[in-house]
């Protein structure tokens, strides 16, 4: 399981084994920057926020609770700092130039085109959505996260994630049905 493989490469880097965080580095670069493109939009504020949290991972790796995924951290700090980056930059609303996080996989040419245009619908409908929708959408469909860890990350309550999420769903139906 990967989440006994993390704990071991945290444990291990814990006791001055580089080579254990180098893996988890490796393992997790690409979610991290991805979570942080998703909410920032902008390739380079989202590897300076990648960069920082593998720092802090660095730094606070004592203070990691093994009750919670690793995964679920790490993503939670990216998250989070990319809605800090948002804050102190004044820019709540990110909404520059896509991003393909989501990949056509059909073999067919015919279907893979058309699952190309279905995904830039998808990804031109979230950078419509405002930060907050955006971030909540992400972080469950994307991020895999559950209620609780997207509250946490958040910090409000799990009936208000629900609340934000159910609302979010509607906001990109009616824009996708609307486009």
């Amino acid at each position: 399981m990967v989440d006994d493989a993390d704990h071991a490469l945290l444990e291990r880097f814990r006791n001055g084994d580089d080579a254990a965080f180098r893996t988890l580095v490796v393992r997790y670069q690409r979610p991290v920057y991805n979570a942080a493109l998703w909410v920032l939009r902008n390739p380079e504020d989202a590897q300076d926020v990648a960069q920082t949290v593998f720092l802090r991972v660095a730094e606070c790796s004592s203070g990691y609770d093994p009750t919670y995924k690793f995964f679920s951290w790490i993503y939670r700090m990216a998250v989070n700092e990319s809605l800090n980056l948002l804050r102190r930059n004044g820019r709540e609303e990110a909404l520059d130039e896509a991003t393909d996080l989501v990949d056509a996989a059909a073999a067919d040419p015919g279907t893979q085109v058309e699952d190309s245009e279905q995904a830039a619908r998808v990804r031109q409908a979230l950078r419509a959505l405002s930060t907050s929708d955006r971030a909540v959408i992400v972080m469950r469909h994307y991020g895999e996260l559950s209620y609780r860890d997207i509250a946490q990350t958040l910090g409000i309550d799990e009936k208000t994630v629900k609340s934000r999420l159910f609302e979010a769903r509607q906001r990109l139906r009616l824009w996708l049905s609307e486009s």
